[in-house]
Formats: C-alpha cells, sequence, structure tokens
C-alpha cells in the first residue's frame, strides 16, 4: 500500500518514524529536540522548527500519509483570526491548581463531574487552562474564539491551517469537556470555565482522514501520546500498560467508559474506537530514587541490592506514599517503613521494600481497574525501571499476571504511524474503518508468575494488611 510516517512531539523533541503501511516495518527514523521549555509557556512555532529539522535530508520522500501524536494537556488559544492569543499553556501546570478545585465545586463536586465527562477537573486539564485563564488574564480570556490541543494544532499547521478544525475521540477525552461515555462535547462546562462559548474542532474517528497537505498528503486524525504509545504497542483487550516514572499511571483497554465517583478512574478513550480507563499514583519511581540516594548507591545498585534479599523484605513493608497519595486517596499522608526487626535493618531488604512498595502501590491501582470488570491478562510495563533485575523479579507476582517489557522504542510515532495508515487504507477502500492494520507486535521479554506466584501474593497480602492497619478503609474508598 505504500509508505506512511508517524511524528511524536512530545514535550522535549519530535520523533518521527517512516514505516511500511502493510508491515509496520520501520524504514527511516528522524529526531529534533525542542528549545527547552521555561515553565509552563512555549511558542508552538518551537514544534514546527523542530519538526522541520527530524524531517530533513527527505525523510518524508515517498510517503503518503502522516498521522500525528503529541503532547497532552496543552491549551492553544486562539482568535476569531485563528491567530494566538497568548503562548500555549502545556504541562502539569500547577498555577491552576485553584482553579480546579474552584471548578469541581462550581459543578456540584467529583460526582458531578464524573458524571459529566468521566474526570474530575485537576491543574493539567485544558478546561481548568481555561479557567486559570480567566481568572488571571481575563482580557485574553475575552479574546479566546477556540481552543485546540498541541496535536489538533499541529495537524491543523500541517494541512495549511484550514477553515476545518479537528482532533480526535482520544485527545478530546482528555480536555475536561468532552465525555468518552457520551462521545459528545459539553460547550456548557466550557462557558463554566472560560465564561463564553468557544468554537470546538471536529471530533473524528479512529480511521477518520483530517484532510491533505497542499502536496496531496494524507494527514489523519492524531491522537494524544498515551493514545499512540497504546496503539504503537498494539495493546488489546486483557492487556494493561503499567507506566514507570516518578509518579505512575496504570490504564487497561475497556469496551465501555468507566468512571468512578471518587474520581480515582481518568475515563479516556483510545486511538481505536475502544476506552483507556486510567489510574494514577503519585509515587514510583521516586520511591526506588529516594531508596537509592539514602542507601549511597543508583538504581542498578537498588536492584542488586534488592536481590539479596528474599521475598518479603523480612517483614519490611513501605507504604511508598512519599508525596501523599492518588491511589488511595491520601494526599496529605507520609511514606512509612513497618516491621523493623534487629535481623531485618540490612541494607537489602531495605532495598527490596523499596521495590515491593513501589510495585504493591501499582499493584493496587491494578485492582481498581480489576474491580470495575477491567480483564487483566497481561502487563506491560513502560519506562526505563522496567529493566532493572528487582522488578522483572517481583512484578509478575505481585500483579498476578504476565509482565511483559517491550524493547525501547518510539511506541507514540509507531502508534500515530499506524494510525496514518489506516486512514489511507480506510480511504482507499483497502482496510475497513473498523480494523486497523495488522502490524507486528512489540520485541518484547515476558517474565510469567509461574511457580513464584503464590509467594508474590503473600507478599502483596502482607502489604495490604499493614496498607489497612495505617489507613483503614482508604483503599475501599477509592475504588
Amino acid at each position: 500500500m505504500g509508505i506512511v510516517a508517524g511524528l511524536d512531539s512530545s514535550s522535549e523533541s519530535t520523533r518521527i518514524v517512516v514505516c511500511d503501511a502493510d508491515t509496520g516495518a520501520v524504514i527511516r527514523q528522524g529526531y529534533a529536540p525542542h528549545p527547552a521549555e521555561k515553565g509552563n509557556e512555549i511558542d508552538p512555532q518551537a514544534w514546527l522548527m523542530s519538526l522541520g529539522e527530524a524531517a530533513g535530508n527527505g525523510l518524508l520522500e515517498g510517503v503518503q500519509a502522516i498521522g500525528v501524536s503529541a503532547q497532552q494537556h496543552g491549551l492553544l488559544p486562539l482568535d476569531a483570526d485563528g491567530a494566538l492569543v497568548r503562548a500555549a499553556l502545556v504541562g502539569n501546570d500547577k498555577r491552576a491548581q485553584s482553579a480546579a478545585a474552584d471548578l469541581t465545586d462550581a459543578l456540584g463536586g467529583r460526582v458531578a463531574w464524573t458524571q459529566a465527562v468521566g474526570a474530575v477537573p485537576h491543574a493539567a486539564q485544558p478546561l481548568t487552562k481555561l479557567r486559570w485563564l480567566a481568572r488571571n488574564e481575563p482580557a485574553n480570556a475575552a479574546r479566546v474564539a477556540e481552543v485546540l490541543q498541541p496535536h489538533d494544532w499541529l495537524v491543523w499547521q500541517l494541512l495549511g491551517r484550514p477553515a476545518r478544525r479537528t482532533t480526535d475521540r482520544g485527545g478530546a477525552s482528555g480536555t475536561g469537556y468532552w465525555s468518552a461515555a457520551t462521545g459528545a462535547y459539553r460547550p456548557d462546562l466550557v462557558e463554566l470555565a472560560l465564561g463564553h462559548q468557544v468554537r470546538l474542532p471536529e471530533v473524528l474517528g479512529p480511521s477518520g482522514t483530517a484532510g491533505f497537505t497542499p502536496e496531496g498528503l494524507l494527514i489523519s486524525a492524531g491522537t494524544g501520546e498515551t493514545m499512540a504509545a497504546a496503539f504503537g504497542l498494539g495493546v488489546g483487550a486483557g492487556d494493561a500498560v503499567v507506566s514507570l516514572g516518578a509518579s505512575g499511571s496504570v490504564f487497561g483497554i475497556h469496551h465501555e467508559a468507566l468512571a468512578d465517583s471518587n474520581g480515582t478512574i481518568t475515563s479516556f478513550a483510545d486511538a481505536t474506537g475502544m476506552h483507556l480507563p486510567v489510574v494514577h499514583t503519585s509515587n514510583a519511581v521516586r520511591v526506588l530514587r529516594g531508596t537509592a540516594e539514602m542507601l549511597g548507591t543508583d538504581l542498578t545498585g537498588l536492584s542488586e541490592l534488592a536481590l539479596k534479599s528474599t521475598p518479603g523484605s523480612y517483614g519490611l513493608v513501605l507504604l511508598p506514599y512519599l508525596e501523599g497519595e492518588r491511589t488511595p486517596h491520601l494526599p496529605h499522608t507520609a511514606g512509612s517503613l513497618h516491621g523493623l526487626r534487629r535481623e531485618s535493618m540490612k541494607p537489602e531488604h531495605l532495598a527490596r521494600a523499596a521495590f515491593e512498595g513501589m510495585l504493591c502501590g501499582l499493584a493496587d491501582a491494578l485492582d481498581v481497574l480489576r474491580g470495575r470488570g477491567v480483564e487483566v491478562r497481561r502487563v506491560f510495563l513502560l519506562g526505563a525501571a522496567a529493566e532493572l533485575g528487582a522488578v522483572q523479579a517481583a512484578a509478575p507476582g505481585l500483579f498476578g499476571a504476565q509482565v511483559v517489557v517491550p524493547q525501547p522504542a518510539d511506541y507514540a510515532a509507531l502508534g500515530a504511524a499506524r494510525q496514518a495508515a489506516w486512514a489511507l487504507g480506510a480511504a482507499h477502500g483497502t482496510l475497513p474503518p473498523h480494523e486497523p492494520p495488522r502490524w507486528p507486535a512489540a520485541a518484547s521479554q515476558v517474565f510469567e508468575p509461574g511457580e513464584d506466584l503464590p509467594v508474590g501474593q503473600a507478599v502483596r497480602q502482607q502489604y495490604i494488611a499493614v496498607r489497612e492497619e495505617s489507613y483503614a478503609g482508604a483503599f475501599l474508598s477509592s475504588q
């Protein structure tokens, strides 16, 4: 069918992969950094400059379609002429925390929001940024006539800034004013935040076409980075993805939108027509880094130490709530170490307790999804810490599932390329609009719980007992 390209414009760089549309084989790749972002604002022209650099030296020669993935939760406020009102607001802008609380109260609380759009307002959302803008820059807020997210804006630029503005359901589901359950915008919520209505982009289906460039290249709907990475990995029903950053996130693939009265689950849509219920934890690799510093080593050294201990860490249990916690909802607590005895006061046992505490906290998040009917047969572990031996040894037993550690790759860009191939095939009638191209699964290491499952589950029960003794009912209130 030809060749397609996927580009991922993250907060740090632009990565492009050029792939065979039928097989997914990577033919060429491009990369260019973004200028360092200062604070929470950026001139989006920097993204275009990075894109141009990454696509240099004929990288896109022969390409027939392009898919775009980009950082999520950005806000590009445009005036009636399509010009930027101010610099783009990106990232987790902590300035909007009070705006999130303000919006939560304005609609009647967390339950009202989960029923409306499947998510409680938080500082990162475009909706909350609109509230911040209205409160802090009223003159700019009054000029806002339409709003786009980063991938919407990049698609629009590639198409030559046409009259039509588009997005996809994955990106729309992170705005705070589109419901994954109903598949519809809530313009009243935009007005609640900003004070007036604005133009919102058309939401395309998974295999939809946003348009054609002046050179005739098809541009697919595009999507957010999380959705693109899931599509690039090839995850499906029965799979969950655990992302190990400083904080953690867990999402599954599900046939319907999920929401809960506490806002523990954020109801995203994916890039295929399914749903991505997400649960966040405030603490993941920061637990390992803090323990490593305390023991005078690095993450690799911490892993080697932990493997000298045994499952259960000689009775040591670390509740890893170093920055408070979102799951369970304990925003004002701190981490704590339990079960200290003379024989357990050794570096290797503390190291093992750090790994087990981090992974048990993520297993709690997995249980929130399982408790709502999300099937979890495999768990994909993402992030550099997934390569650590102590993580790979403990995770299958603690999660109670097969653990898959994909080889490092530009999965968001690959997902964008796969979407481009889908849109191209659907447009030419060679692929059904409801079935994406079958590209090979990501090359991975696979770890089975096997005979270690009972041991891992015993360690998990030890952790749960300590958590319940310390914070009785906290986890149940998060489900």
